[in-house]
């Protein structure tokens, strides 16, 4: 409907207001709200809207399409909305690539919530079950989770369900004792995911200090988080006065595993704030773009291929925009 110049133009009118708005009412404003509309599109005409039919299914069935999930959030951690696939540019190993298909549909996820229950959680349980609450409560109805909670060793409390009160009464009969596998955690949150119903898929760890009791080292995890086709979200909540080295590298490592797979995580020192961040994180699920592109040279020798997302957008928006993407892919090997 509109040119290249009008784009633009209607582009810098919604900015203006933005930032507008955003000097009048900073204080007033929520981490959950969605703050740019589609241009000119209503909820109806949504519907209408170019996507991929039958959810993301479609993309995955092609071995040759890679799939890239992509968030974008402003500096107060809001989901941006409205943008559609000319605002995107898709690069793997610096080279362009033709964005084959666009969605910004919200389909059904399949989730596994990770928590720590280690001694150090005892004093933090209620506030961790209204943290899970809240990051349930923005979820899809379709939504379908399970949870593994971790001590001295990972267990799987809460199979596959979309009740999550389910979730919630596995963590009254979970005491909180021993120490912290987090990585085995993660380990098995990941293989869990091959039993999930989705194409969508994401993990959130709640944890309060760094590994300190598993099996699996943290390249090994690592690996195994990159060959993986699942979304990564963490919150670390860590006290002022750490005394061991694995406090002190747990950010470190949460932010090492979350950020390859387009996730992000969450570092905070005071435990109050949790249920507001992982609720945040549930919003960030509802409004995701996914792109999927073709590699030019369809490579098959089982190396690692850098991804990039760019925006096209103009330049005195970069600076609010923060674009969290998938970071690459193993190629098949023949």
């Amino acid at each position: 409907m509109f040119g290249p110049a009008g784009r633009n133009f209607l582009l810098l009118m919604v900015f203006l207001s933005f930032l507008i708005l955003t000097l009048g009412g900073f204080c007033q404003t929520s981490i959950n709200d969605v703050h740019i509309t589609p241009r000119g599109i209503t909820p109806d005409a949504a519907s209408t809207q170019p996507h991929l039919a039958g959810g993301l299914g479609v993309i995955r069935s092609d071995v040759n399409l890679v799939t890239v999930p992509v968030t974008i959030t402003d500096d107060l951690n809001r989901p941006v909305i409205g943008l559609d696939q000319d605002n995107f540019q898709l690069f793997e190993n610096k080279k362009p690539q033709e964005i084959r298909h666009f969605s910004s549909e919200d389909t059904p996820v399949s989730i596994g919530l990770i928590v720590d229950m280690s001694g150090s959680m005892a004093d933090k349980v209620e506030r961790t079950k209204e943290a899970i609450r809240q990051f349930c409560d923005q979820a899809n109805p379709q939504d379908e989770f399970f949870m593994i909670t971790f001590a001295d060793e990972p267990h799987l409390v809460t199979d596959f369900t979309n009740r999550t009160d389910e979730l919630l009464n596995s963590l009254l009969t979970t005491p909180a004792r021993g120490r912290t596998s987090l990585l085995d955690a993660i380990y098995m949150g990941l293989r869990k995911m091959q039993d999930a119903r989705y194409s969508r898929r994401a993990l959130l760890i709640l944890s309060d200090g760094g590994d300190n009791h598993s099996r699996y080292n943290e390249h090994d995890v690592k690996s195994v988080v990159k060959e993986s086709d699942v979304l990564l979200y963490a919150v670390g909540t860590y006290d002022r006065y750490v005394t061991t080295q694995e406090e002190m590298l747990g950010p470190e490592l949460l932010q090492s595993v979350t950020e390859v797979t387009g996730g992000k995580a969450y570092t905070l020192t005071n435990i109050a704030d949790l249920p507001g961040v992982t609720r945040a994180i549930g919003v960030q699920l509802r409004h995701q773009y996914v792109l999927a592109y073709r590699p030019q040279s369809k490579p098959k020798d089982g190396k690692w291929y850098k991804i990039s997302v760019r925006l096209r957008l103009p330049k005195r928006l970069h600076a609010f925009l923060r674009v969290n993407a998938r970071l690459g892919y193993y190629a098949a090997a023949d």
